[in-house]
């Protein structure tokens, strides 16, 4: 019998990935999102390896311990999955939740030689000194050292920045996380489409730009009904992610 906090944590990862799939914010069978089970952190739930979000279960999700190593062999873990997610959940216990993507416009900005999210608007704004940002991209992050280096970077920032990569998103729960790598990239996409306009940005003061940040911190139930708004539309849509 599977503890009903689990159950729980399955089924709300099993429809994070069919949200994000049906958003178009996934890429082929790559990426990968944990959850942290145990109180220290160190027993996740993970996707399995190269099995598309749109068809994930409750149940096909893996429970796996970052201090097992036998678990980097297995068949169905992905080698840059386990970097990645073993390594911060071995030494981020805060880290409840990890959410890895290649989005397109939050891509987009991390590919520039200096990424950065200046706050333009209200989306923009939740960023604002809250990014942590990666610029010494090696190659697929495949390494326990490269997993250990990108979570040393989330230690004091729940965003991470992957230059040349993708991003990474940490929270307490999973729906804070969705949301917030949702509005990441919708920030993204308003930040990309106003540079494309060749015309100069107006960009908030610090102190606007603070005050909006924080706004949107003591807002977290909002952030937990988006997701449980979007997690339902996907139960009725394909009860199967229940099992």
């Amino acid at each position: 019998m599977i503890p009903t906090h689990e159950r729980q944590l399955r089924i709300d990862l099993a429809a994070t990935f069919r949200i994000i799939a049906r958003l178009g914010m996934h890429e082929a069978v790559a990426n990968h999102f944990s959850a942290a089970v145990s109180p220290d952190g160190k027993t996740f739930l993970l996707n399995p390896k190269w099995k598309h979000f749109s068809r994930i279960r409750a149940s096909d999700l893996l429970l796996l311990n970052a201090d097992d190593e036998a678990c980097a062999r297995r068949p169905d873990v992905d080698a840059t999955a386990w970097a990645i997610h073993g390594q911060i959940h071995q030494r981020l216990p805060a880290a409840r939740v990890v959410l890895h993507l290649h989005p397109v416009f939050t891509t987009a900005v991390a590919c520039l030689a200096s990424p950065h999210v200046p706050p333009i608007d209200q989306n923009t704004a939740r960023y604002f000194n809250r990014i942590a940002v990666d610029t010494l991209y090696g190659g697929m992050a495949d390494t326990a050292e490269e997993g250990a280096r990108l979570g040393a970077l989330l230690a004091d920032k729940q965003r991470l920045l992957m230059g040349n990569h993708g991003v990474l998103v940490t929270a307490q729960a999973i729906g804070e996380a969705f949301d917030d790598i949702w509005t990441l990239e919708r920030a993204c996409q308003i930040l990309v489409t106003a540079w494309s306009t060749g015309q100069p940005l107006k960009v908030l003061s610090d102190e606007v730009a603070e005050k909006t940040a924080r706004a949107w911190e003591g807002i977290r139930d909002f952030s937990q009904q988006h997701f449980e708004e979007m997690k339902q539309l996907e139960i009725e849509a394909d009860p199967s992610l229940l099992d």
